[in-house]
């Protein structure tokens, strides 16, 4: 575990979830998708490891960069709209070979034990992060799930973690959120929110340790059940503080 920055609230009322990376290892579906989708094209598959990298920032833009196998890479208007394909693709192996990360059931009792509220919140379209969170028995433990079809923009943009904030009736202030990219991290410090990175995800390719000392960034765990620890953690130190 590394940062020992005091949170910058009193006290936290609810933790926002990233899904993939975080809670789950989804990448061997999406490649699985991804190249069912290139083999439409005629394409040879992409190695999994490259097509991790390319999660991130929703299905469009993964369609995108897994149709021309490049991170920056755009597709063809024409293509682009052939390789929404990867929906069908993506419905037929969602959950099949997604992991639950190791203590993830614990790690969400720890919170909830605590009163905090929990919300999943995610880029991926609605109609594959229902079936998944329950497929993988997470779905009770959410008071909301937000999905990346539901807001006007996507992580990096706040506007997702905002949405959950309303739902919930907390104020960003007052939230934590916890992820495992640079996208979470600037859609926290966009709301307003505290982040907790965990080194389980994808960050687009590159190691979550890369991003040690950004600002807004209260400290990177190891696994989701590390992350809960610290949060558990520090409110304890927040709530001493004010007695």
């Amino acid at each position: 575990m590394s940062g020992d920055a005091p949170m910058r609230c009193d006290t936290v009322r609810a933790v926002l979830i990233d899904l993939d990376g975080t809670l789950l290892d989804t990448v061997p579906d999406v490649a699985a998708a991804s190249n069912a989708m290139r083999a439409d094209f005629g394409l040879e598959p992409s190695p999994v490891k490259r097509i991790a990298a390319f999660v991130g920032k929703g299905v469009e833009v993964l369609v995108h960069r897994a149709l021309t196998n490049d991170i920056d890479g755009r597709a063809t208007e024409q293509n682009f709209l052939r390789g929404r394909l990867f929906y069908a693709h993506h419905q037929r192996v969602n959950g099949a070979r997604s992991i639950v990360f190791d203590r993830v059931p614990q790690a969400l009792k720890l919170l909830r034990d605590a009163k905090l509220i929990l919300a999943c919140v995610t880029n991926k379209p609605r109609e594959f992060t229902l079936p998944l969170l329950a497929r993988a028995g997470l779905a009770p433990r959410f008071a909301a799930v937000i999905t990346g079809d539901e807001v006007p923009e996507k992580k990096p943009h706040p506007a997702i973690l905002l949405a959950a904030c309303d739902r919930l009736g907390v104020s960003p202030a007052h939230t934590m959120v916890i992820g495992d990219s640079v996208n979470d991290t600037l859609a926290a410090r966009a709301a307003g929110s505290s982040v907790v990175l965990v080194e389980t995800g994808y960050n687009e390719g590159d190691s979550v340790r890369s991003l040690e000392g950004r600002p807004g960034i209260d400290a990177i765990a190891a696994s989701l059940f590390e992350a809960a620890e610290y949060i558990i953690k520090r409110l304890a130190q927040s709530i001493s503080r004010s007695d």
